[in-house]
């Protein structure tokens, strides 16, 4: 993945929640020349944060076994107004999963006030060849702690 936007996992577990934080510097490449005078976080750049924690919720649930690629987005609403250098805290929760697909939901706060959501994600599953190789990498890059509740292959 060439852009993370998560900078950690504060919360993680396995089938039905997730919980991470994302600070916005006005580093950002997607921020040049975007709005100069007072650079805005595009709203696409919210859904795709929730859309990587959902998904990494889905491939962490099933102990790397499946990856997934985000094919629906339900009831999306996004902030016109969030500034970089904010904060925020990223939720996800799964609703139903199972071998093919996953269902989830997910939403960001600002300072503990819901500013983004979106009421539906949908994942369609892909087996992977190697779970133990992605399993592997995931533990190497500290997205997998000792402290969660499976081990990893």
């Amino acid at each position: 993945m060439r852009f993370l936007y998560f900078d950690r996992i504060t919360e993680l577990e396995s089938g039905k929640r997730i919980r991470a934080v994302k600070t916005f510097p006005l580093s950002e490449a997607y921020l040049n020349k975007h709005f100069s005078r007072a650079p805005l976080i595009p709203g696409s750049i919210l859904v795709e944060a929730m859309s990587q924690i959902t998904g990494w919720l889905v491939v962490y649930t099933h102990k790397c076994e499946t990856s997934c690629v985000i094919s629906l987005i339900n009831n999306l609403e996004v902030p016109a107004d969030l500034r970089a250098g904010a904060t925020v805290e990223l939720h996800g929760e799964i609703v139903d999963t199972g071998r093919r697909w996953s269902d989830c939901r997910a939403w960001v706060e600002r300072d503990g006030e819901r500013i983004a959501s979106a009421e539906r994600f949908v994942f369609p599953h892909f087996k992977e060849k190697n779970p133990e190789e992605v399993a592997k990498f995931y533990r190497d890059i500290g997205w997998i702690e000792p402290r969660w509740d499976w081990e990893a292959p």
